[in-house]
This record gives C-alpha cells, sequence and structure tokens, in this order.
C-alpha cells in the first residue's frame, strides 16, 4: 500500500487541439462581404463599370489571363522576389549580426545605413536603370533594397534587446562565443528575426512593382501597366488580386516555418475563442 508521505504524481496538463478551420473561414467573410456589396453597386449603377468592373467581370479576366500569359508574368515575378528577398535578406541578416554584436561595427555603418534606408524606392529606379540597364539585374536589386533594411533593424532590435542576464549565465557557465550565440542569442532573437523577414517579404513585393512598372517586358507589374495603357481596369484588378494571394501565401509559408521553428515559446494567443 502507498504510503501518505510519498509524493503523488501530477496528472498531465490536457492539451485541447481545436481545429483552426473555424479561424480561417472567418477570415473570408470581409473579403466575401466586400465582393458582394461591389457587385451589387456596379450592377445598380452607383459606380461605372469602366472605372469599377463587378467582381464577376474580374473574376472572368483572371480565368481569361489564366489560359493565356498569366502564369508566364507569375513566374517571372515570383523568380525576381525570391532571389532579390534572398540576397537582401541575407545581407541583412550579416550586417544585423555584426552591428548587434558589435559597437564598434554599429559606430562605423549605423549612420551610413539610416541614411540609406530614408531614400524612396522609386528614387533607386533611375539610378539602377543607368548603372545596370533595363535587364534582371537592375529589378533584383532594387528588390534586394527593399528586403534588405526591415531584415536589418528587426535583427539589430531583435539582438539588443536579449535579456542581458541570459548572457551573463552563458558566460557564467563558460559558454564559448559560437556556443553562446548558437543556444542563447539565436533563439532569443528568432522571433525579431522572423517578423524582419516577414516585413522583408512585404517590402520585397511592393519593390518588386515599383522595378516591373518602369523597366519590364513580364511580370504582374508589367501586367498592371499594360492595363492602365488600354484602359482596362479589369486587368489592373486581377493583376493587384493576384499580387495579393502571391504575398499572403509566401507569408503564409513564412508564417509556417516561424511557427514550426519557434514551438518551444509558450507565448499570450490572444483572447476569446
Amino acid at each position: 500500500m502507498t504510503s501518505k508521505s510519498q509524493a503523488m504524481p501530477l496528472a498531465a496538463p490536457v492539451v485541447i487541439h481545436r481545429s483552426a478551420w473555424p479561424r480561417r473561414l472567418k477570415g473570408l467573410v470581409v473579403p466575401v462581404v466586400i465582393l458582394l456589396v461591389l457587385e451589387v453597386v456596379v450592377r445598380v449603377g452607383w459606380l461605372p463599370s469602366y472605372q469599377m468592373p463587378a467582381p464577376s467581370e474580374i473574376a472572368v479576366t483572371l480565368a481569361d489571363l489564366a489560359e493565356g500569359a498569366l502564369w508566364k508574368h507569375i513566374g517571372a515575378s515570383l523568380g525576381r522576389v525570391l532571389l532579390g528577398f534572398a540576397i537582401g535578406g541575407g545581407l541583412a541578416l550579416v550586417f544585423a549580426a555584426w552591428v548587434g554584436l558589435s559597437r564598434e561595427a554599429e559606430a562605423y555603418l549605423e549612420p551610413t545605413f539610416a541614411g540609406l534606408r530614408s531614400i524612396p524606392s522609386l528614387a533607386w529606379v533611375p539610378l539602377l536603370l543607368l548603372w545596370l540597364g533595363i535587364d534582371e539585374t537592375s529589378k533584383i536589386v532594387l528588390i534586394a533594397i527593399g528586403a534588405f533594411f526591415p531584415v536589418y533593424l528587426n535583427g539589430v532590435a531583435a539582438i539588443r534587446d536579449i535579456d542581458r542576464k541570459l548572457v551573463e549565465v552563458g558566460q557564467m557557465y563558460g559558454f564559448s562565443r559560437r556556443r553562446l550565440v548558437r543556444r542563447i542569442l539565436l533563439p532569443a532573437a528568432l522571433p525579431g528575426l522572423f517578423t524582419g523577414l516577414r516585413s522583408g517579404l512585404s517590402l520585397a513585393w511592393m519593390f518588386l512593382v515599383a522595378a516591373e512598372l518602369i523597366a519590364a517586358t513580364k511580370g504582374l507589374g508589367y501586367l498592371l501597366s499594360d492595363g492602365r495603357e488600354t484602359s482596362r481596369p479589369d486587368i489592373v484588378l486581377a493583376a493587384i488580386i493576384v499580387l495579393a494571394l502571391l504575398g499572403k501565401i509566401s507569408d503564409g509559408l513564412l508564417a509556417a516555418l516561424e511557427k514550426r521553428c519557434l514551438a518551444w515559446r509558450d507565448t499570450f494567443q490572444g483572447a476569446g475563442q
């Protein structure tokens, strides 16, 4: 018979797994309502169709484009964004680690980066066209510039916001510099780094449109420009919808990677169902 003084084992916490589908379906409510309202407003005649086509007309245009050159434009834009984001985000992580870990590097680099990030995106376009021409290089460099600064800023902030006591504990246990980075600094900075990567990816899509609107023969930005020049608002809106979907999908993939890498965190997820 078990002694009364013997500690009773604690029951394992009950984890309730709720399906994510109800929450995802709630996210469709606002877009569906907007589409229905626009359909009614345009059909009634409160908005001229030559300025704002009905959502049903845009859907027909998307179907027609999908049977033609739409996939070529998507492939061109997607390749540019991925390559530009990889270059800009990768360099940003390197410089963020350098500046975040070294006050000396911050003294040399931060004033220059602060000046460069205040330059508007369109201001880079004529200079890049003069230097690199109208081929793919200028577009990819412009996208890399757009992705660089959000990743860099959030990376430096993530490193500098690490609790100093965690670093002191690692030093007290005799961690080498490499082990300190791998076991303490990197896990503590990961949330901020992912925030920067997601912001950088969002800006990469914005800079893509700036590049393709000015000098491109294919891509979603070119499709926007073509719709404007031919007075086809349905093509313009169709291109905008595709850009929004691609941006949402790419951000969702990065968010899923973030959730997987940060599964060890026990953070507040918001109140309510």
